[in-house]
């Protein structure tokens, strides 16, 4: 029930901004809209096309088999597994956010999926060559071993926090 209230407050409130800005001027409102939504049209096959993967892996890979891999009793396994995972994969944050609640719900451990969606976010080795590119190769390799180490540290200092881990 809190969930609905907040995002109904959310809504309410983007819907009053929306108001005031059309009020102030509406040229400038109407491009935003037009602008928004042909962001919102470019993003939504490649969202559809990670929301169909997804829910066939989630298909395919039952809540055994995600336990056994990567749950909370998998180890050091199932953390190097998830952050490997996580470092050549390449997804928005937003379906980051949502494969790892797939993924807790499916029976994952909650430090897999902190390092699997940190190395996801900081790590990037499919974008590896295109970072070298813009900046060097010593850098790039360097602030990706860093992002790969800190993340499993923050991965294990969240189960600390949460009493998982000690």
């Amino acid at each position: 029930m809190g969930n609905y209230i907040f995002n109904g407050a959310i809504y309410l409130i983007a819907i009053v901004f929306l108001i005031i800005s059309f009020v102030k001027s509406r040229q400038k409102t109407k491009k935003v809209l037009i602008k928004a939504w042909n962001s919102f049209k470019n993003i939504l096959p490649m969202l559809l096309g990670i929301v169909i993967v997804i829910g066939l892996m989630l298909a395919i890979l039952n809540t055994d088999i995600i336990k056994k891999v990567i749950g909370e009793k998998s180890g050091a396994f199932g953390v190097l597994l998830a952050s490997v995972v996580g470092s050549v994969t390449l997804l928005p944050g937003v379906v980051a956010f949502s494969t790892a609640a797939l993924l807790l719900n499916s029976g994952a451990g909650y430090i897999q999926i902190a390092v699997f969606v940190q190395t996801l976010m900081m790590v990037g080795i499919v974008t590896l060559p295109l970072e070298i590119k813009y900046f060097n190769k010593k850098f790039a390799i360097i602030r990706n071993a860093i992002s790969y180490i800190l993340s499993i540290g923050v991965a294990y200092l969240i189960g600390f926090i949460l009493g998982i881990w000690k």
